[in-house]
């Protein structure tokens, strides 16, 4: 059927192409909003290059003029600021939730034809605040401008980052923070947590609805199945199985993977405790709320699955009007989530052991490789790098363990009739470089909110804008830590 389009006019040349699809829901899923009125906005940064895909000219307008837009002080004509209602599993509870500190402005239309959320979060309190003051603080949502703008460069799905301004105004958590705006790009905000709280609301209708503008936005192609919910959310678990492969191909660990946090289209959103792996570990843990390690980055793919079967849950009165027949159905699609994970992870590691054909013995291979780097306590990036460069040097590699494994890998490639060297250019096409390696960030942060100082942060976004590159002057930034005992994350809120 199609989202109807109802642009309106940019009278200050931006190139704002406005739409309110998701507006035009039914009203039980979301409610107006007005961003708060702040002191004294300010740039902080903005991306350009994202500006210049999404067909808008920041030349346009001052720089005051920015810092007012985007602190939600001049919303764009056409706009329609509301907050969203959804849902979430958080930490396995289920709560009812909501924008408690965004707002959705509405859906912009790009110069290739996407739809896009914009988003403003940080703009004060709405109705689902919960005794929340809706604030954010700048280091938060410069480390989602910094991480989201890593993930894109990655090509990791991901939501973006247009702008990053501060409010003139401290915003309260263990210590007075400045106040800040982010500007949030997404395919658009539908949550699993969204599907949860139309289920709870008890309203099929309502329920068909949403689904059918999910559909229609992200899965056109499905709009005349024959089982079309049925096949929406096989697509979904499709995404998601290829989204969390990518995550741990790279060695990402989201966090906080609650059912409000898993987006319909498949691509990363909400980057809280969010950090990269050094040492390989499957128990890895950033988070500082994630005490018994529940989203650990081994945890990611049965978490993924796990907020599915609550999004099937949430979906069976559209899957079959057998109760019996939608759980069933909607079961062999969970089962099958699993196969897809192993085969996008699979895939990505052959590539990133410069593996063309698919041999019986390859998923016992990387084991081999990650179980020695396990016990090493190998860095995950520079490991790949390392064989990604040729014969790597260094004591590590002495290992027996290591030797015996790299005598494997050596046979394995013989066996496709390439040599080492013609596998290197391939894996260093899939092997970054540079990650947001921890200290890093925190150094960026740090100079951003403490000292007012963003050169930190513009070097190191120069230096992940290319991450498959080796550059020698940003040699710096392919250093892990020495040493990342009790390193915590935090969710910002």
């Amino acid at each position: 059927m199609g989202i109807p389009m109802a642009s309106v006019a940019d009278e200050r040349g931006l190139g704002w192409r406005f739409d309110n699809s998701y507006a035009r829901l039914p009203e039980d899923f979301f409610v107006p909003a007005t961003p708060a009125a702040v002191r004294e906005p300010r740039v902080s940064i903005l991306n350009d290059r994202l500006a210049d895909e999404l067909g808008l000219d920041l030349g346009a307008i001052t720089t005051e003029a920015a810092a007012a837009l985007f602190a939600g002080q001049d919303p764009p004509a056409g706009s329609r600021p509301i907050a969203q209602a959804y849902a979430g599993h958080q930490f396995g509870h289920l709560t009812m939730l909501g924008d408690g500190r965004a707002i959705l402005l509405g859906e912009h239309r790009t110069p290739d034809g996407r739809l896009v959320d914009i988003q403003f979060k940080g703009t004060g309190r709405t109705r689902f605040s919960r005794g929340g003051d809706g604030r954010a603080a700048l280091g938060p949502m410069l480390r989602e401008y910094l991480i989201s703008e890593a993930m894109a460069a990655l090509g990791i799905p991901t939501t973006r980052s247009l702008a990053v301004v501060t409010t003139g105004e401290p915003v309260y958590r263990e210590t007075a923070r400045h106040g800040a705006v982010l500007t949030r790009v997404a395919a658009s905000h539908l949550r699993v947590g969204t599907f949860q709280y139309a289920a709870a609301l008890e309203d099929e209708p309502a329920l068909r609805a949403l689904a059918d503008y999910a559909v229609d936005r992200h899965y056109p192609e499905l709009a005349d199945a024959s089982r079309k919910y049925l096949e929406f959310f096989r697509a979904v678990a499709d995404r998601q199985a290829s989204l969390v492969a990518r995550w741990q191909l790279a060695g990402f660990v989201h966090g906080v993977m609650n059912t409000d946090n898993m987006a319909i289209s498949g691509e990363t959103i909400d980057y809280g405790p969010c950090a990269f792996m050094n040492a390989y570990d499957p128990g890895t843990v950033f988070s500082s709320i994630d005490l018994h390690g529940r989203y650990a980055y081994g945890n990611q793919p049965k978490i993924a699955r796990w907020n599915l079967a609550r999004f099937a849950e949430a979906l069976l009165p559209l899957l079959d009007p057998d109760p019996e027949e939608a759980v069933a159905v909607a079961t062999e699609v969970l089962d099958d989530f699993a196969v897809r994970f192993e085969e996008n992870w699979l895939a990505g590691m052959r590539k990133k052991l410069g593996l063309r054909t698919d041999e019986a013995g390859d998923a016992e291979l990387v084991q081999s490789l990650l179980g020695w780097m396990q016990g090493s306590r190998a860095d995950f990036t520079n490991t790949f790098r390392d064989l990604s460069d040729g014969t790597p040097a260094g004591d590590r590699y002495q290992d027996p363990g290591f030797q015996a494994w790299y005598a494997r890998w050596q046979e394995r490639l013989c066996r496709e009739g390439r040599s080492l060297a013609s596998t290197n250019a391939v894996m260093r096409a899939v092997n970054p470089a540079v990650i947001p390696r921890n200290p890093r960030v925190e150094e960026a942060l740090s100079a951003a909110e403490d000292r007012d100082d963003m050169a930190p942060l513009h070097r190191l976004l120069t230096a992940l804008a290319s991450p498959y590159e080796a550059r020698a002057e940003l040699a710096e930034y392919r250093e892990p830590p020495a040493d990342e005992c009790g390193y915590r994350t935090f969710c910002g809120t």
